[in-house]
């Protein structure tokens, strides 16, 4: 029931580099990412503009329905490729994407009919680790890009959405890092040594199974 789709279309400019490919580890960034939620999908997709890049992975790979619209549109184009009744969006750069985390979001979304289950930690809204309703959002997503609606949250009012206290993350993700993201050559060391003085350098993980 869950398709997992991984954002690859971040342009990097801080990086200088793509990103998603760049050595984490010794393994490409996008790669770890795939490999610590697979276990828990029955469906991975890649959205990207540049497919050839991400061959490798042996994914299927769908470039942007509504180029130019940046995360919206990214989030538009993962829902109508998906496969699944569920969709978890996650950003390809956040190493330490929490499978357990998101297979109690996906529980949560089919136990209280909701539309959306996305984390609200102290920071703000993590709508690329989060939880959505194929159905009922893809519409909805459709009709803010029709109306120059830019941001990610922009249809919210219009479907029923869970939030995820702190609290709630903390039970699933006790180290607080799901939503860690790397955006620079820095934040890239850092979190590689971060992955080694936690025992997170293996990519695998043992989650539970998303509902189906």
């Amino acid at each position: 029931m869950l398709t997992v789709a991984i954002q690859a279309g971040g342009e990097s400019r801080r990086m200088g580099q793509d990103k998603a490919l760049m050595l984490f580890l010794g393994q490409p960034l996008i790669q770890r990412v795939v490999a610590r939620l697979a276990p828990i999908a029955d469906e991975v997709i890649v959205t990207t503009n540049r497919p050839v890049d991400f061959a490798f992975l042996g994914l299927p790979l769908f470039p942007d329905n509504h180029p130019g619209r940046g995360a919206l549109g990214g989030l538009y184009t993962a829902l109508f490729s998906a496969q699944q009744p569920l969709v978890a969006v996650v950003a390809c750069d956040m190493p330490f994407a929490n499978p357990n985390l998101l297979t109690f979001q996906s529980h949560l979304l089919e136990a209280e009919a909701a539309d959306v289950v996305i984390p609200f930690p102290m920071e703000g809204y993590e709508p690329l680790h989060a939880v959505y309703r194929r159905e009922s959002c893809l519409p909805v997503v459709e009709w803010a890009l029709n109306n120059e609606q830019w941001k990610l949250i922009a249809w919210f009012s219009k479907v029923k959405v869970r939030t995820l206290s702190a609290e709630e993350c903390r039970q699933h993700d006790p180290d607080g890092l799901a939503f860690s993201n790397i955006n620079t050559p820095q934040e890239l060391a850092e979190a590689e040594a971060l992955a080694r003085k936690t025992g997170r350098v293996s990519a695998r993980s043992t989650p539970g199974r998303a509902p189906g």
